[in-house]
């Protein structure tokens, strides 16, 4: 017991409670200004954040109870939950995150199984309660999608999702084919923050090279008959976005500018890592020689993650969004900070 309550003191020095009673109370006075309310985008999203902060002291709190009443056993399981917070050090582990799914080989069966996992990844962003939408699409000849990009706004989204990074493999009887052969499709999710603009990462308008064109997506008639699509490429690294949700050319652009932001700081961090890895080994970037995450449907069912060993035999449950098991392995694989 006295291991579970050093724990517990180490987590309540990380958390700083009192710095975040201090936080609630400012947005609590920012809340009460009859101006508050006037940009209602600000406003919602400030009332967002001050209900987690709330939420947070709350359990701290029950924490603190449990521990000076001796009820151990009520401690431990919400001292594990809390200490999964101590996991979100990164800059911009506490914000949004810009998730995209490409198909890989395997042809209309990739692509398939890249439109299972946007079902998967949106039915996890609806149980957490994070507002997400698709920016840019492209979808498949016969079925599913080529690709999918979703901005993901929720607290610590990126934090989480940072880690489902990687090639994810599916095997199962191939619902395309008559003799329904089994099948290995793969498909890539790369995950970037998003980062505001005035951030170190720092474009310089010449750099950009802007195209404009009609969107193929679904939208409507308005979308078909002006070029609101863009696709703009950063000359210096070569780096080429694309958006084409929107109705508007404005919000496309902002959208492609806040994609290319992300890019380029994940190269920069990429740039570091492997720098680091001189010392410590090899470094593995995301990309399609990183297998994460084996999804078995046939002849047996078994969804395993290769890097934690975290596995489970309900993959209804997975792919209809229950992930929490698998990410909380990953930050736990990760180490405190």
């Amino acid at each position: 017991m006295e291991e579970l309550r050093e724990r517990v003191n180490k987590l309540l020095g990380k958390l700083n409670i009192e710095e975040k009673k201090r936080k609630a109370r400012e947005l609590e006075k920012e809340a009460a200004d009859p101006s508050f309310w006037k940009d209602r985008h600000i406003a919602a999203e400030k009332m967002k954040e001050l209900a987690n902060l709330q939420k947070e002291i709350t359990e701290i709190e029950e924490l603190q109870e449990l521990i000076a009443s001796g009820q151990d056993e009520k401690a431990q399981k919400l001292l594990e939950k809390l200490e999964v917070l101590l996991y979100f050090s990164g800059p911009y582990d506490e914000g949004g995150a810009i998730l995209s799914i490409h198909s890989g080989q395997g042809g209309v069966e990739a692509m398939d199984w890249a439109q299972m996992l946007y079902r998967m990844y949106a039915r996890f962003f609806e149980r957490k309660g994070w507002s997400f939408e698709v920016i840019e699409e492209t979808p498949g000849e016969e079925a599913g999608v080529k690709s999918v990009a979703i901005t993901v706004d929720g607290k610590r989204s990126y934090g989480y999702l940072k880690g489902e990074a990687g090639v994810h493999r599916l095997v199962r009887q191939s619902p395309f084919n008559a003799d329904k052969l089994r099948q290995t499709s793969f498909a890539l999710v790369e995950v970037l923050p998003q980062i505001a603009e005035g951030s170190e990462t720092a474009i310089k308008e010449d750099d950009l090279e802007w195209e404009f064109y009609r969107a193929s997506s679904k939208g409507g008639q308005n979308v078909q008959k002006v070029s609101s699509a863009v696709r703009l490429r950063h000359k210096p690294s070569g780096i080429v976005v694309t958006a084409q949700s929107e109705r508007y050319q404005g919000q496309n652009r902002e959208y492609a500018l806040r994609v290319l932001r992300a890019k380029l700081w994940l190269r920069q961090e990429e740039e570091r890592k492997i720098e680091e890895q001189k010392l410590r080994g090899e470094y593995k970037t995301p990309g399609w020689g990183n297998q994460i995450r084996s999804y078995v449907l046939h002849p047996y069912h078994m969804v395993k993650d290769l890097r934690t060993g975290f596995e489970t035999s309900n993959t209804e449950a997975v792919l209809d969004g229950d992930l929490d098991g698998f990410i909380e392995a990953e930050l736990r694989g990760i180490g405190l900070p």
